[in-house]
């Protein structure tokens, strides 16, 4: 060996010791080491995932007319008896109500293959199951996933939830009676998944939700990669149409994704109600990491509640974000004992934003339901750092209700940490420190202007 190559095979050894080190340090907000399971990302090969059932070899008519829910779903049972494989939508649209995957099947969409959600919700059967911090019957989603460990969808095509129709009907409900709530107005979600383990959702397009669009319920080691979501904000609003709500879950992965919706982007959900920390059918979000994605309109680019519990090592970070009405929003509701902590919000950039942080009790649908609640709500631990942004409003947290529903309220916040932020506010206060216990500012610029 000469001795410039031994120089650089040593440089390449001290740089892969270096990049190992830079891993092996990487922590979660409470400093946990983050497991190498959030690095090993590569896309589904449904090669390794069993037997391929193609839905045109089936007596499936490639017409996107015809409702074919009975044939599809005959397909997943035989893939299913048969040991399991890979469902296969092929080129083409092709329309249904619920779908029930099981042990050992999939789904893929190949690129212009498409599944669409009809549009009359009888196609969608009430069933057992979760919404807005719930267990009740509901109407199922188009795509349903429950206990199937290692389930995937994969692909280059697209789930369309088909929500004109459903969205129409909602505003024109909200018309007559303005205090209707979402559920009220029957449309289902476009893809469930409960009480499942390694499950990865990769490449294919989730648009057109009715309701919400991907909602993950009591489940562990979830990865969203490579995705686009997306449901119109105009000309028709697509009511509640929220990208991704996790809910009870550990150890969630969303990475590489497009999110523009109207409502929330992501939103962490877990229960709701004075005794919600006491009832075995909610639980806490912990150790969720979003990275790499792009987000277009959005209510909150991540949302902690309205119905959450308890929400512990949360990362956003390498964002970038257009019209997003809120960055970090934290939901307080005065009638639900909450405890956010350990949040990380790091290396964003963004035009057109609402909020930087906006931090407000919560009243909507206020319901304590004669009950006396079992706790306090809390926001702790929570670093924001390295971000620039145009805003209207950068600080804009409030912690008391004065009047109406939980009337007197009032969340504890402790422990912040704002570093490196450079911001431009049309409509900038000053911030009141005294709100946050322990607040901490460093490096902090609104309009040019150093105030930290």
């Amino acid at each position: 060996m000469t001795t410039q190559t031994f120089r650089l095979a040593l440089m390449l050894a001290l740089t892969l010791t270096l990049n190992l080190a830079a891993f092996a340090k990487e922590v979660f907000p409470d400093g946990t080491p983050i497991p190498d399971w959030f690095r090993q990302n590569k896309p589904t090969d449904i090669t390794k995932l069993g037997k391929q059932y193609r839905i045109t070899d089936y007596k499936l008519s490639n017409d996107s007319t015809i409702i074919q829910t009975k044939l599809i779903q005959d397909v997943i049972d035989k893939a299913h008896e048969n040991g399991g494989g890979v469902v296969i939508i092929p080129k083409g649209t092709f329309l249904s109500g619920s779908l029930f995957f099981k042990k050992g099947t999939h789904l893929h969409l190949e690129e212009g293959g498409k599944l669409k959600g009809s549009d009359d919700i009888s196609n969608f059967p009430l069933v057992m199951t979760r919404m807005e911090g719930q267990s009740l019957k509901y109407f199922a989603a188009l795509v349903n996933a429950d206990g199937l460990d290692g389930f995937t969808i994969s692909g280059k095509g697209t789930i369309d939830g088909n929500g004109l129709r459903y969205w129409k009907a909602f505003w024109l409900r909200r018309q007559f009676n303005p205090k209707c709530t979402n559920m009220d107005e029957m449309r289902p979600r476009l893809v469930y998944i409960s009480n499942s383990k390694n499950v990865q959702l990769s490449g294919v397009r989730l648009i057109n939700s009715p309701f919400w669009t991907t909602h993950l319920y009591k489940c562990e080691n979830i990865k969203l990669l490579d995705l686009y979501i997306y449901s119109p904000e105009k000309p028709v609003k697509a009511p509640s149409s929220d990208a991704v709500d996790i809910d009870a879950c550990k150890n969630v992965l969303i990475k590489n994704c497009y999110m523009s919706v109207n409502d929330d982007a992501v939103a962490l959900k877990g229960g709701k109600g004075p005794g919600a920390d006491k009832d075995p059918n909610n639980g806490s979000n912990e150790n969720i990491i979003i990275e790499d994605c792009t987000y277009g309109y959005c209510h909150g680019a991540l949302t902690f509640g309205s119905e959450s519990v308890h929400d512990r090592n949360i990362i956003l970070r390498r964002i970038k974000v257009n019209h997003a009405e809120r960055l970090l929003w934290l939901k307080m509701r005065p009638d639900t004992p909450q405890n956010y902590e350990y949040v990380l919000v790091e290396d964003i950039e963004g035009s057109n934003i609402g909020n930087f942080i906006f931090i407000r009790p919560w009243t909507q649908f206020f319901d304590m339901k004669g009950q006396e609640i079992s706790g306090y709500s809390y926001g702790k631990n929570i670093t924001m750092r390295n971000i620039k942004l145009d805003c209207e409003n950068f600080f804009n947290v409030g912690v008391s209700t004065d009047k109406g529903e939980g009337q007197g309220y009032k969340p504890k916040l402790s422990n912040f940490n704002f570093e490196n932020i450079n911001v431009t506010a049309k409509k900038y206060l000053e911030i009141d420190t005294s709100i946050i216990e322990n607040f901490k500012l460093k490096n902090i610029t609104v309009n040019k202007k150093k105030i930290f």
